[in-house]
């Protein structure tokens, strides 16, 4: 079990857009923040990165830049443009001289609805700059983008399965340069995420995770609520909701059978849970993600 690709089902519980946009000459976009995660490629040519508050940064190609939790940015083929004055527009980037600047970038995000990050997104930083050329299967992965048809055969359905690949690899990769969340450098805390995200449909209580990884009831609890920043069954119901949502997007499995899969006694109490996080029913959930992939 891999937990870094359960944080990506948690952000593909919400609604998934991806757009290839191309800019020449004094080109930019300034993005507001939003509830969800978002993320840029750049394929090729290069431009800057532009934050509220702090300097720009160069970006090549083969660059990752990546948003966990929806913080403004913005991106500009100048570094003289501040944040406050790129554009907002969300059409192509405009044209100017192609000698000045070129940037040819894929764009994307997953909306949630409720802005709910996973905790370990919420101790990365704002945003993340990553250069793929460091990291060989990260810079795999930017090839095979650059090289999809935009349209086509295909088209729709290779390039999201490309992203979720890419930051499953950018957050290893995070992983390995700098301090991985601190619920994971603990050993009875990642053993007790390792239990609650194999085995979701078991009826797990405080003191049986914490006499899993030997620990009494209470010094468990304080200690997960402390490194992971939720308590434990908090935590427990939110992985259990966002592999519910993935589950009604991703499969054709009836309602009760998902309800059964992460641990709830009845369609009815998935259901009321599911509203109560997602605000809307799982029904309507699986109709408007259905409608949304064609």
């Amino acid at each position: 079990m891999d937990l870094f690709s359960d944080v990506i089902g948690s952000m593909r519980a919400g609604r998934k857009s991806f757009c290839r946009t191309r800019g020449t000459g004094r080109w930019g976009r300034r993005l507001e923040p939003f509830s969800g995660t978002g993320f840029h490629v750049v394929l090729e040519g290069g431009g800057w990165l532009v934050t509220p508050s702090a300097p720009p940064v160069r970006l090549g190609a083969g660059d990752v830049v990546f948003v966990p939790y929806g913080a403004a940015h913005g991106l500009s083929g100048v570094p003289d443009r501040p944040f406050a004055e790129l554009p907002t527009s969300t059409d192509a980037f405009p044209s100017g001289d192609a000698a000045t600047s070129y940037a040819d970038v894929v764009c994307g995000a997953y909306r949630l609805d409720k802005g709910q990050a996973h905790p370990f997104l919420r101790g990365l930083p704002d945003v993340i700059h990553m250069r793929s050329d460091r990291h060989p299967a990260m810079r795999t992965l930017v090839g095979l983008l650059a090289d999809r048809p935009e349209s086509g055969s295909g088209a729709d359905t290779v390039v999201p399965a490309l992203i979720d690949l890419l930051l499953v690899h950018l957050l290893r990769a995070w992983h390995d340069d700098a301090d991985p969340p601190a619920a994971l450098g603990d050993p009875a805390i990642a053993a007790a995420l390792h239990q609650m995200h194999n085995n979701p449909q078991h009826k797990w209580t405080v003191e049986e995770l914490g006499a899993a990884v030997g620990m009494s009831r209470t010094a468990f609890a304080r200690r997960f609520t402390s490194l992971v920043g939720l308590p434990p069954m908090t935590y427990l119901t939110g992985w259990r909701l966002n592999r519910g949502a993935w589950l009604l997007r991703e499969t054709d499995a009836p309602l009760a059978s998902i309800a059964r899969q992460v641990g709830y006694s009845s369609e009815f109490a998935f259901a009321h849970a599911f509203r109560r996080e997602f605000e809307m029913p799982p029904g309507r959930f699986r109709h408007r993600e259905r409608a949304a992939s064609r």
